[in-house]
């Protein structure tokens, strides 16, 4: 079994999280993971460049972010359920008023949601506002980071990180400064994000010889 599979498959992750939701009593996340599971089920990441043969599941992707996010040691009902939904309206064309959730929770999938904002400046400084939608953003970066060199272009990669620089390192800030439940978590986040980053630049960098 490749260390990948036995880690991070679908099936793994969510027989963890389910676990996690009964024992901490977490009842959102619960249904977030089967609602999730339902909506996601016919959806797939990028392909990978490498072998256009490979389909990855698209549930993988907030599967592995409520891991991480647990990993830290964010145990919060309301972030969990919104790290397994923050996707969910831009990719399943569901409109966040129509969501099975708490108000709260739809709030900060709204933020997170980029089809409601006119611009990039503007959808980072809704997403400042919240913190629930502050730290999920972060594990969403990191997340994408760390996976999008098997299915990115070059050219895509370096929009992606002007993006990180210009305004995910200044939203990583307002998180360790202003929401300081979270201060742990950010530490290891953005070493993690920064590490990638400056990795990546390298390679393209050496690419481009």
């Amino acid at each position: 079994m490749e260390i990948r599979d036995k880690y991070f498959s679908e099936k793994t992750m969510f027989k963890r999280l389910k676990k996690v939701a009964t024992d901490e009593n977490l009842s959102n996340l619960s249904r977030a993971l089967d609602y999730a599971k339902e909506k996601h089920k016919n959806e797939f990441r990028k392909q990978s460049k490498f072998n256009k043969n490979i389909k990855i599941p698209y549930i993988i992707h907030p599967l592995m972010m409520t891991c991480h996010a647990h990993a830290l040691g964010i145990k919060d009902d309301k972030v969990l359920t919104v790290c397994m939904l923050h996707d969910i309206c831009e990719d399943c064309d569901i409109l966040p008023e129509d969501l099975p959730f708490d108000e709260d929770i739809i709030i900060s999938i709204k933020r997170l949601t980029k089809n409601d904002f006119a611009s990039t400046k503007d959808y980072y400084a809704e997403i400042e506002r919240d913190s629930t939608a502050a730290i999920v953003k972060a594990l969403d970066r990191v997340n994408n980071i760390s996976t999008m060199s098997s299915a990115f272009t070059i050219e895509k990669e370096i929009e992606y990180i002007d993006e990180t620089e210009k305004y995910v390192y200044p939203l990583f800030d307002k998180i360790k400064y202003d929401y300081e439940q979270y201060s742990d978590a950010i530490f290891v986040l953005k070493y993690h994000l920064v590490s990638l980053v400056e990795t990546i630049k390298c390679l393209i960098e050496e690419n481009k010889k």
